[in-house]
């Protein structure tokens, strides 16, 4: 009987018409029953995560390569359509009079149905000569990343199920290896005052002592390192309460904060600096408290992997000749670079992590991942599946063959 093959196109036509943006469970039956088709074991853990495992003979001679991408996808709805490149769906560096390329449109052509299809391709064609390689797919990283939080030991009462040494992340990347990223935290500065009649010169005004609360968000960073990869990190006051009468001096003012951090900040070293930072800025009566918004999971972090790490220059050498083979444009694809959202590549830094895979959070038609017009080039996929399996053989495998 002759083995069955995996079709990374075809597999990923079927995903995007699987609805995964309320519950997975749908998609999740997909990659287990795909998995088994190939004689794969898998397994459902940590609240919804598929795990599929492979060791070669010698798993402790080796790295151990961890495969991640995540099942769920967000709305709108985007119908599932085939078809050739519309105008704004063009690669500017594409020859003119070239052909349309192949399109697929739909939810989660690209984020992440797409990587997903790719590093399925090279996880069943891996067969590691040493070390091990894990497939981990995650159902909640467009929300609360808690299967994420739970397998990598980030959740109380949890253990680190994946101790990987090497992790590749499948996102929309433009087939370029991204290796690092910025993390994003929440928080919210409250000030209380003492309320008082507004025509006495009484009380302490809490709404007046956000203008200094302002001035240490605004100067917070002026002192700040940029980080070799990602730059400066950004703080942004978004959203700003206080006050019940207009008549009243303000006993309470309360401003949220959106913090864009690069490493090696964390989430309590950015609270416990802005609070000292608020604090030196308002008036001794007025009380401060800096709070990092409550949340289920832990908050993304940022990351960095060097760019000269093995792990990083396999991807992009990979990229470069899958491309070429395959007829992508020689600008398209196999650059370094840090990646433009936050994902829970964040939970498995320090290990050295790459974030990779076909199709675009954003071109020059405007946003294209969370997008009505979200869509993935089909010889993207193609080239994206031929990288991810070139990458694992010399990652995983006889170097001679990787070539």
């Amino acid at each position: 009987m002759t083995a069955p093959s995996f079709d990374p196109v075809s597999f990923l036509e079927r995903a995007v018409q699987t609805p995964s943006h309320e519950s997975v469970d749908e998609m999740r039956d997909l990659v287990v029953e795909t998995l088994g088709r190939f004689d794969v074991e898998s397994r459902a853990v940590a609240g919804g995560c598929v795990l599929a495992e492979k060791r070669s003979p010698a798993p402790e001679a080796g790295p151990h390569l961890v495969a991640n991408t995540h099942l769920d996808t967000v709305r709108p709805h985007v119908p599932f359509e085939r078809g050739e490149a519309r105008e704004d769906e063009r690669l500017g560096s594409e020859p003119d009079g070239a052909p349309p390329a192949d399109v697929i449109r739909g939810r989660g052509a690209c984020d992440a149905k797409g990587p997903l299809a790719a590093l399925l391709a090279g996880f069943l064609d891996a067969d590691p000569e040493h070390g091990r390689l894990t497939l981990a797919l995650t159902p909640d990283e467009e929300t609360l990343s808690l299967g994420a939080a739970a397998l990598t030991g980030r959740s109380p009462g949890t253990e680190d199920r994946l101790d990987g040494d090497l992790f590749l992340v499948g996102e929309p990347t433009g087939l370029d290896a991204c290796t690092a990223a910025k993390g994003r935290f929440q928080g919210t500065v409250e000030l209380s005052g003492v309320a008082a009649h507004a025509a006495e010169f009484a009380g302490a005004n809490a709404i007046a002592a956000a203008e200094g609360a302002l001035a240490a968000v605004r100067t917070f960073d002026d002192d700040a390192d940029e980080h070799p990869q990602l730059g400066p990190p950004k703080l942004t006051p978004t959203v700003i309460e206080g006050g019940e009468a207009t008549n009243q001096v303000p006993a309470d003012c309360a401003i949220t904060v959106d913090r864009r951090s690069v490493p090696p900040e964390t989430a309590e070293g950015f609270r416990s600096s802005l609070a000292a930072a608020v604090r030196a800025r308002t008036p001794d009566d007025v009380g401060v408290d800096v709070a990092l918004t409550d949340r289920e999971s832990p908050f993304f972090e940022a990351f960095s992997t060097d760019p000269d790490h093995e792990v990083v220059t396999t991807v992009t050498d990979a990229a470069r000749r899958a491309g070429a083979s395959l007829g992508l444009p020689a600008d398209r694809g196999g650059t370094a670079r840090p990646f433009g959202a936050a994902t829970e590549a964040s939970y498995f830094a320090p290990a050295p992590t790459v974030v990779f895979g076909p199709g675009d959070l954003a071109d020059d038609g405007g946003a294209v991942a969370h997008a009505e017009r979200e869509y993935v080039r089909v010889r993207e996929v193609e080239v994206a599946a031929e990288v991810v399996r070139r990458s694992m053989t010399s990652l995983l495998g006889d170097a001679e063959t990787s070539n």
